[in-house]
């Protein structure tokens, strides 16, 4: 055992306030939760003070994760530096469009050993960054070292709040920090995975998202399983294309934030891209169908940025390319279908 892992037991025995988890979402509150009933103190910061104040009271995060009460080990804030101050473990999880601002309001009270975990699946628009190079970045103009992690794979919120089974994996660039992270995490329902393949990990995370439209558009159309399967294959075949041009491992996309992820948010109900695009294939305009959902649904923006870097790479993505000119050029479902299926043919296994 590690002296990090030792450490990890050691905080697990400890009442004090070791994790801060930044953002008071469903997966937030789950991550929370998973964290609290394994024994932990956890601070869960919500950026509204009436929504800690709902929290306080009722024991229950209402608004994003009905039906599960919450321990007194789990306490929520409304000032971020409380809530990150002398943490050993700070979980990120607000959505890719504000984690560059709301990392950079924790840096200046952010412990020099802390390590700080990335739960958000998405890409940055404006700089086509991953979440944990956005926190690199932003540790390194303020002049601090910081390890940091990702963690991904297949996992509802509401499922993993309510105790079902359920695997992940964690990366980061060592073992060492994976471990640790893996030793926060795991619990006889949650059983978490390592790797050191973190661009990997994230391209898949934040990728499937946008197969998962292309999948409930093909719901919507009213189309069958072997559609969804045809998605599914050629959507992996396109974000590993695409992740190992940018150096990731290509057997990463077969693993838990790859292939399981991807299968989870294309076939599963909870799914919120699936949702979108859904509706999408039933005729809904997408402005609408956003201002029904209380939650983000992380394909959308990410699918602006996810072509924008298939274009910097190089990389054909025939799935993303028709799904960016639904969501973003009003391109009817049903055209895009019919485009996808008559590109020229090819050998399966061509590159």
């Amino acid at each position: 055992m590690t002296k990090k892992m030792e450490k990890m037991e050691t905080m697990k025995q400890s009442p004090d306030f070791s994790v801060a988890v930044i953002g008071a979402g469903s997966w937030g509150t789950a991550l929370a939760k998973l964290l609290s009933d394994n024994g932990l103190g956890v601070h869960l910061w919500a950026h509204r003070q009436e929504h800690v104040r709902q929290i306080l009271d009722e024991k229950e995060n209402r608004s994003y994760l009905p039906g599960f009460p919450l321990c007194d080990r789990l306490v929520p804030l409304a000032d971020i530096h409380e809530a990150v101050r002398g943490k050993a473990f700070v979980v990120m999880v607000v959505p890719s469009h504000v984690f560059r601002s709301v990392f950079q309001q924790i840096i200046p009270v952010l412990d020099d050993n802390a390590i700080v975990v990335s739960a958000t699946k998405g890409i940055e628009n404006e700089s086509l960054m991953t979440m944990s190079q956005v926190m690199e970045e932003e540790l390194g103009k303020a002049g601090k070292k910081g390890e940091v992690g990702v963690l991904t794979g297949p996992s509802f919120a509401k499922e993993v709040a309510a105790g079902i089974p359920t695997a992940v994996t964690v990366a980061a660039r060592t073992m060492e920090t994976a471990e640790s992270i893996q030793g926060l995490f795991f619990s006889e329902r949650f059983r978490v995975y390592t790797s050191i393949d973190l661009i990997g990990q994230e391209l898949g995370a934040a990728l499937k998202n946008i197969i998962a439209v292309a999948a409930g558009i093909s719901d919507g159309l009213g189309y069958g399983t072997n559609t969804r399967a045809a998605l599914i294959t050629r959507g992996l075949a396109e974000i590993t294309r695409l992740g190992v041009k940018m150096g990731a491992n290509p057997l990463t996309f077969s693993g838990l934030g790859g292939l399981g992820d991807l299968v989870l948010t294309c076939t599963g109900d909870l799914s919120r891209n699936r949702a979108v695009g859904l509706k999408l294939g039933q005729g809904k305009k997408l402005a609408d169908i956003l201002a029904e959902m209380n939650m983000v649904a992380e394909g959308v923006k990410t699918t602006h940025s996810a072509m924008a870097l298939a274009e910097k790479q190089h990389v054909d993505m025939p799935i993303l390319d028709q799904i960016y000119q639904v969501i973003y050029e009003d391109k009817d479902c049903q055209e895009a279908v019919h485009d996808l299926l008559t590109r020229h043919q090819k050998e399966e296994m061509e590159y």
